[in-house]
């Protein structure tokens, strides 16, 4: 079995012979195995930072904090880590899955700092999950969330482990011997940190190209931030998390959907759809 943390030019992974490609097939190993390998994407220094013993995944106390979510048979693997034992948000969350067409696809990854305040936008008046507000929606804590500086989706703010997480995703998919592997931004800021990060479009280009240019003065969305609601500012415009914000509060006449992306290893893509935003 190889389980070597080297960079970009890793080993492929294999176990008892047999190369391995797939998440489907790493969930069908062994658990001290595939676990093993699941290892790999976790940040050595936010591990340290936060008192997890690197190769114990455990606390000062013994109490392991890092949790792999991927039974034999499933196609996904779900990463948990948490700050300390019982502590309500993840320090970081992932998702890691095989596509129908046996590409790697990162569905979701969160980073929080658990120092940081929590602002309810996950949950409704009732108590209800919103689903980072796609369902239902929690205004006074989104409200709350944005004037403290937080994006749409945010329940405390990150760490900025992004450009960390990135590399490690590179290594992986490249061990499993893929080139490239897929995103789908869950919102407009999401999509142009990915663009920032190298990534490419396999479709959406030309309706961030849009979002961009109706932002702009005399164009059709800079003309519906009237202030008609605390998420439509008008100089919401001008950054990337006031674009989002307005977004996030239906300013496009209909959902945010259809942008999905992607990042080959060890290659920046170029583009940039709002050139010199400030976020």
């Amino acid at each position: 079995m190889t389980t070597g943390r080297g960079g970009p030019s890793c080993e492929r992974f294999e176990h008892d012979g047999i190369r391995l490609h797939s998440v489907h097939q790493l969930n069908r190993l062994p658990v001290p195995a595939k676990e093993g390998f699941y290892r790999r994407l976790l940040p050595d220094k936010l591990l340290v930072t936060y008192g997890i013993d690197p190769e114990t995944l455990a606390d000062a106390q013994g109490e392991r904090l890092v949790t792999f979510t991927c039974p034999e048979g499933s196609r996904i693997v779900e990463v948990d880590v948490r700050p300390e034992a019982g502590f309500p948000d993840p320090l970081l969350y992932l998702e890691l899955a095989d596509t129908r067409l046996n590409q790697i696809e990162v569905p979701l990854f969160v980073v929080n700092d658990p120092e940081g305040p929590r602002f309810e936008t996950d949950r409704d008046w009732r108590g209800e999950r919103t689903k980072f507000g796609t369902v239902e929606r929690n205004i006074p804590a989104e409200i709350q969330a944005m004037e403290a500086g937080l994006a749409p989706g945010q329940v405390r703010r990150g760490l900025r482990q992004t450009r960390v997480l990135g590399p490690l995703f590179e290594d992986f998919v490249q061990c499993l011997g893929h080139d490239y592997y897929l995103m789908e931004p869950l919102a407009y800021h999401n999509a142009i940190m990915f663009e920032r990060l190298g990534f490419n479009y396999v479709q959406g280009l030309q309706r961030m190209q849009w979002i961009h240019t109706a932002f702009q003065p005399d164009g059709l969305l800079h003309a519906r931030l009237d202030g008609s609601t605390p998420f439509r500012q008008p100089n919401a415009w001008r950054t990337v998390r006031g674009r989002s914000w307005a977004i996030h509060d239906g300013i496009l006449g209909e959902p945010w959907h259809g942008i999905r992306m992607y990042k080959r290893v060890s290659h920046r893509a170029g583009v940039d759809t709002f050139p010199d935003g400030r976020y």
